[in-house]
């Protein structure tokens, strides 16, 4: 039960009735009006736009056709006061039933409350996709964490996702692991090695060094490099995706597709070159030169004529280059190439998660992705911004070069998976984030993670405590929604909880809809605090106690409302990817 959707839906009613009226004139554009908590929540329950953005194209004084819609609206008993604030605003105050209803709903709909059915196609989500030359550190945790809950968060919505990894297994940097992995092969047959600069240092690899000389023996010495480069490169690859998926697993990352860069650049070029040949026949492509980059030029920029991609038609700042002066094809070519690939597989709404250092790869990409499609698709590229791993406040220092990383499996032994996961999720992605390992496992409300798992705990606890209070008394939601009597509810305390549990729907759907699963973080530590203020409320205030041995009717009336509030938790906190445990130990 959705009452921003419900109210919206009288809102347009209202409006059509004016219309009948001929109070409004007819076909007015009505996509801008919503419902929407107020600002401030002393002012109303909801409050809506339609008069100040349909003022100007009905050629009337915003507050006047506010005031006329307000008349109509006060006709519905569920609306018990209709005003009109500033330039047109109108904010409404709902009947006590309306909530009460939503009690009831969360009750009887369980995990399903607030859960959506979201217009549009399916949705490819590509996220993490760590160059597989290494375990992961705490910096891929965060877009892994980000695109894993966003995932969770659009399949919420009712939206079809598909979760996606691309592994760059087609570049140079393989070629470096491989190379670093065959030292650590000689290494493990009894040779005193020296890593030198531009290959991998790093442990991890002495694991990849010695199963290499199991599988082998020492035939591969014997090799030249062209023959052993390629095999050990693909079990090099191979042993550091299986890493990475354990240290994925162990976050409760999941994907359902691992897509090999590689497999794009088959015989004839492949899907690079069947994009090569679409584009043609689109005439998006010609030979040309490009203006020099500005600043200071790259030592690979060349002034040559180039096949060019005509992706400033398509919003690019610049047209690109899609071959190298080699005749290969550019990184850029193969991205395309990628993209056309999950469209034509049947998204026609793409989302990738970087890193924030991906900043230039945005303009470029959302050209191609249209380009490619026909305008069927979009693509929305989410950045996400450093994390600063801190404990006790002070740095610790990554290097993935040097071999000295934090890794994420490192982060999730000592933390924890669900602090890392809400933690992640309680700062929006474009922002830098300060992790303390110290303050996150902390017991306290500055822990936003403890405090909104102690807050689904505390449902069962007073659950727990009822039972022992009434023995023989029936608590499941189902006897609860049957005959609690939730008219007893108007302590502010209470009135605020089921005002935040009505927000649940539409707190969901905007955060799908914006590609924004930190709303839902924020949302929960809300909701959380509001039931930690009654239960304290009730330490001094006896008639406010969840559980009253002498008041069966308030008992069974705040066990529901606290059983549809935890209900809410539970589902936030799913979409996070969090547990929501009974108890806190």
């Amino acid at each position: 039960m959705n009452i921003f959707a419900l109210f919206e839906t009288r809102v347009r009613e209202a409006l059509e009735s004016l219309t009948r009226s001929g109070r409004l004139p007819k076909g007015l554009d009505l996509s801008r009006v919503v419902v929407e908590p107020p600002r401030d929540a002393s002012h109303g329950d909801l409050a809506t736009n339609a008069a100040l953005v349909l003022a100007k194209e009905a050629k009337q004084n915003p507050k006047a056709l506010g005031e006329a819609l307000a008349e109509e609206l006060r006709t519905d008993p569920r609306i018990v006061e209709a005003s009109v604030a500033g330039p047109g605003f109108i904010n409404l105050r709902l009947a006590p039933e309306v909530f009460q209803d939503v009690i009831r709903a969360a009750l009887s709909e369980g995990e399903n409350f607030g859960r959506g059915q979201m217009p549009g196609g399916p949705v490819n989500i590509e996220y993490v996709s760590a160059n597989p030359t290494g375990p992961m550190h705490v910096g891929h945790g965060r877009g892994a964490v980000f695109g894993d809950a966003l995932a969770n968060l659009l399949a919420a919505a009712g939206r079809p996702v598909t979760r996606e990894y691309y592994i760059n297994d087609a570049g140079a940097q393989v070629d470096v692991l491989a190379r670093s992995a065959y030292l650590r092969y000689r290494e493990a047959l009894g040779e005193t090695i020296t890593i030198p600069e531009g290959l991998y240092p790093g442990d991890y690899l002495k694991p990849v060094g010695m199963r290499l000389a199991e599988t082998h023996g020492r035939a591969l010495l014997d090799q030249p490099e062209h023959e052993w480069l390629p095999q050990v490169r693909r079990f090099a690859i191979d042993a550091m995706m299986a890493m990475i998926r354990e240290d994925l697993a162990a976050i409760g990352i999941r994907h359902d597709v691992f897509f090999s860069e590689a497999t794009l650049q088959g015989e004839n070029g492949g899907k690079v070159a069947e994009l090569l040949d679409a584009l043609r026949q689109k005439g998006l492509v010609y030979e040309g030169r490009l203006p020099p980059p500005k600043g200071q030029l790259p030592d690979d920029w060349e002034d040559r004529e180039q096949t060019l991609f005509r992706s400033s038609q398509f919003g690019d700042d610049v047209d690109r280059a899609l071959l190298k002066s080699d005749g290969s094809f550019t990184y850029f070519a193969s991205d395309i190439a990628y993209h056309r690939d999950k469209w034509l597989r049947g998204a026609n709404e793409l989302i990738d998660v970087l890193g924030a250092d991906h900043g230039g790869y945005v303009k470029r990409m959302q050209a191609a992705v249209k380009a490619v499609s026909d305008g069927q698709a979009r693509l929305d590229v989410k950045l996400c911004q450093l994390v600063r791993l801190l404990r006790a406040g002070e740095p610790v220092k990554m290097s993935k070069r040097a071999g000295e990383f934090v890794t994420l499996r490192d982060v999730i032994e000592e933390v924890g998976r669900d602090a890392i996961r809400f933690m992640m999720l309680y700062r929006k992605n474009d922002a830098t984030l300060d992790f303390d390992l110290a303050k996150v496992v902390e017991q306290s409300k500055d822990n936003p993670v403890f405090y909104v798992q102690y807050g689904h705990a505390r449902r069962f606890s007073v659950l727990r405590q009822a039972r022992e209070a009434l023995p023989g008394e029936d608590f499941s939601p189902a006897a609860l929604l049957a005959d609690a009597d939730l008219s007893v509810l108007t302590d502010p305390g209470e009135i605020e909880m089921m005002r935040l549990i009505a927000q649940y729907p539409r707190v969901l759907e905007s955060a799908a809809a914006a590609h924004e699963p930190h709303r839902i973080a924020f949302y929960l530590y809300e909701t959380a605090s509001s039931l930690h203020s009654f239960w304290n409320k009730g330490k001094d205030l006896p008639q406010l106690r969840i559980v009253n041995p002498t008041d069966r009717n308030s008992t069974r009336a705040r066990l529901a409302l606290v059983e549809a509030l935890g209900g809410v938790l539970a589902s936030g906190l799913a979409v996070l990817g969090v547990s929501a445990p009974n108890e806190m130990r």
